[in-house]
């Protein structure tokens, strides 16, 4: 689909998963064209690519640069296949190309980090062994590469046709970026900005410090910005960026009001608070969410519960090798 013209975008299938695709975009450039993220390395993704490229009437020696916005496996998966069949570079932010090694290639120091966290954060040593292992398995759907280019924020990447400014949007991920095109008031968003999902912001292993934090103070730093068009990483082209912006801030405004009022009374893990948080109902219990889920949903609690921490709305202390906290505000 032609988003402008030169723009183009390419729905990249992710079987047997809730999100379905992930969006890649083809921008045409003097001297070929650049691919900003790619997909899982699958038959179906790998396919999709092509498809794409063949309605254009140009080949995979034609892409001459790939940008990833950040390195989750359904964004970075097929950057390695892709970057050895075009022979062209790759660019993503520099902590991100920092984590590569460990998240997809020695990976056994990695998981007992994660382990010793969940832990540490209340999870019981057989669960956390569970939880520790279940994103392993999407570890088959990525052939990793390490970036020609590091970014950091604030460059600009100039395709003949577009000029895009380089974004250090974290949150979603520590060195997540997004592309913003002035002229055009075009803004390729990762996950950073999704029109119906909230983009899961965890404090984990490989997330330390204030990740809420960082992707609120990001959100707000966009909000400045003149934006007609927005290329999502998931779902569907859309306007009203600074709407969703809004819409954003609230949901983790009221996100945090809730884990206030779980935190109240008596001390509590992240771990005991996650099943008593809204995303989990009637129609679907803790025990009923994948491990992934559950691995997800306690590290969002922790990122909103450090982030509260850090504003002095909450206490935090350690107790038989547990992080416990507490709203002592009735």
């Amino acid at each position: 689909m032609e988003i402008i013209p030169g723009i183009h975008q390419i729905n990249i299938p992710l079987p047997n998963n809730a999100l379905q695709r992930i969006n890649a975009y083809l921008v045409r450039g003097h001297d070929g064209w650049t691919l900003v993220d790619c997909g899982w390395n699958t038959p179906e993704a790998f396919e999709a690519h092509k498809a794409a490229l063949d309605e254009l009437k140009i080949g995979f020696r034609d892409i001459r640069h790939i940008i990833v916005t950040h390195f989750h496996p359904d964004h970075f998966g097929l950057v390695g296949r892709l970057k050895e069949l075009c022979g062209c570079t790759f660019t993503m932010h520099a902590i991100e190309a920092g984590l590569i090694e460990s998240r997809y290639i020695n990976i056994e120091s990695l998981l007992d980090d994660i382990a010793i966290f969940l832990m540490q954060n209340g999870v019981p040593r057989e669960e956390a062994e569970i939880l520790k292992n279940a994103s392993v398995p999407v570890l088959g759907f990525v052939t990793p590469a390490f970036p020609d280019t590091l970014v950091h924020g604030g460059e600009t990447i100039n395709t003949g046709e577009f000029n895009f400014q380089v974004l250090w949007t974290p949150g979603h991920s520590p060195g997540h970026i997004c592309l913003y095109e002035k002229e055009h008031k075009l803004f390729i968003a990762g996950d950073h900005i999704l029109p119906s999902l909230t983009p899961n912001i965890s404090l984990h292993a490989q997330q330390r410090g204030n990740p809420l934090a960082d992707f609120l103070d990001s959100l707000r730093a966009l909000d400045k910005l003149e934006v007609d068009i927005v290329l999502p990483g998931h779902d569907d082209v859309f306007q009203g960026f600074h709407k969703r912006i809004g819409e954003l801030i609230v949901h983790h405004d009221r996100r945090n009001v809730e884990i206030l009022g779980i935190g109240r009374s008596t001390p509590k893990t992240a771990y005991e608070m996650a099943p008593m948080i809204s995303w989990v109902n009637a129609k679907r219990s803790w025990q009923d969410l994948p491990p992934l889920d559950r691995r997800l949903a306690v590290l969002e609690t922790l990122s909103h519960l450090e982030f509260l921490y850090s504003l002095g709305k909450i206490e935090k202390f350690q107790q038989d090798g547990q992080t416990y906290f507490l709203n002592p505000r009735n």
